[in-house]
């Protein structure tokens, strides 16, 4: 059973029927991302939050009855989801928080929140006989989608720009998707991506486009909201590129909200990149992200950059509905947080995702997070995906000869404590 009640237009409000549009709503045109809409009375007759206890599947199939997937579909068998989300009361006392956690999404299949869409997506694709799969990524959405599309069987097609860190381009190529290597940017290659997809029939996954990417994305926000024992957190940190992801935790939290499944809404902080901030702007300014225009994105965080963020819309009603804000921070400030994330909370993180440490430190500044609030930390993607990002900040070695006395000469001069 499918409990999917409308698609609508989140710039004029228009309804659509599920399978009356594929993509955005025709009259607003990329702007009109679309919000997949439930029957919430039927889906609280039906699905307690009790039924979940005795549920084993810990991926984010467990959800499955607040998806729009039909229930006999087939579904990829990578296990996507479920990833840790681990206390971290040192980066609490760094941070000067009066309780963190880190959501490690960098733990799925292909090391990113992504696949958490792409496994949706290709779910869909195979209910629905499509042939080929489709879609633009500086790299995270593009290997998960050709991971996940690769456990089935599926052929993949991939528009990457050139630029993107080599370790991205390897996992598609394993993969064994056909990339095209874009000479531009993202943009160029989303909407070449969707020029491609128009002409040949391709099932687009383009993030914020297809109404089902946020679908999947949702799902972090119910995994947070369980594994908290439904008691919320009074904000959760997420870094913003797009626009999709804190999207699809505000609609995670929407609907367990609808549900009666939590209280409260935490307040969600957006964090853009100072070289890529088009939603700080337009958040900071009041003014509407329907008329958004493209700047000339620049970040070292390749994640998160975006000359013209296609969930505009819904990324800054997320904000906004919430009580959250928007912060801007350095490429400095995203790249120190690699380090940070790993040494206080053992987690490693891709610039994109240690943006959010930075992120804390700047709503902390402004004002936009409290001492004595208690904040979930979304690290959206693992540090191998750019090592060479992490390699400028780490730190070196230690060359050595291979004697104890070498080694004794580095203990000393670095102070290492001495139990013989």
């Amino acid at each position: 059973m499918m409990f999917v009640h409308e698609l609508r237009c989140s710039v004029c409000g228009h309804s659509y029927q599920p399978g009356e549009v594929d993509y955005t709503c025709p009259a607003c045109g990329s702007a009109g991302t679309l919000d997949v809409r439930y029957d919430f009375d039927a889906l609280r007759r039906v699905v307690p939050r009790e039924s979940l206890t005795d549920c084993a599947d810990q991926s984010l199939w467990r959800y499955r009855a607040l998806l729009p997937l039909a229930e006999q579909a087939p579904v990829p068998p990578l296990h996507v989801g479920g990833t840790p989300l681990y206390d971290a009361p040192r980066l609490a006392q760094d941070l000067g928080l009066a309780q963190v956690w880190v959501k490690d999404d960098g733990r799925n299949p292909t090391g990113s929140l992504k696949d958490r869409a792409s496994a949706l997506i290709v779910a869909r694709a195979l209910a629905d006989g499509i042939q080929v799969v489709t879609t633009a990524s500086t790299g995270n959405a593009a290997a998960a989608l050709a991971g996940l599309a690769a456990s089935v069987g599926l052929p993949a097609v991939i528009f990457v720009p050139a630029s993107a860190p080599e370790a991205k381009i390897a996992q598609l190529l394993t993969f064994g998707a056909t990339v095209l290597l874009v000479q531009g940017n993202y943009d160029a290659a989303f909407d070449l991506a969707v020029e491609a997809s128009a002409r040949y029939g391709w099932y687009c996954r383009n993030t914020g486009m297809n109404p089902y990417t946020l679908e999947g994305k949702k799902t972090v926000a119910y995994e947070i909201a369980e594994q908290l024992g439904w008691q919320m957190p009074d904000a959760i940190v997420v870094s913003v590129g797009d626009g999709n992801i804190i999207s699809g935790v505000h609609k995670g939290l929407c609907d367990l909200m609808e549900l009666g499944w939590i209280d409260r809404m935490p307040k969600l902080i957006g964090v853009q990149a100072a070289g890529s901030a088009a939603l700080y702007d337009v958040w900071k300014r009041g003014a509407d992200p329907a008329t958004m225009v493209p700047i000339n994105a620049q970040t070292v965080a390749d994640s998160i950059s975006a000359d013209l963020p296609r969930d505009r819309v819904k990324a800054v009603r997320a904000v906004r509905d919430t009580g959250g804000a928007f912060v801007s921070v350095p490429d400095e400030a995203i790249l120190a947080g690699i380090p940070a994330l790993a040494r206080l909370a053992g987690v490693f993180a891709e610039p994109a995702a240690s943006a959010t440490y930075a992120g804390a430190q700047a709503a902390l500044a402004e004002g936009h997070l409290q001492p004595d609030e208690r904040v979930v930390l979304l690290v959206t993607g693992n540090g191998l995906k750019d090592i060479k990002s992490a390699m400028r900040v780490a730190g070196s070695g230690h060359p050595v000869a291979p004697s104890i006395e070498a080694v004794e000469q580095v203990r000393a001069r670095l102070g290492l404590p001495s139990f013989g």
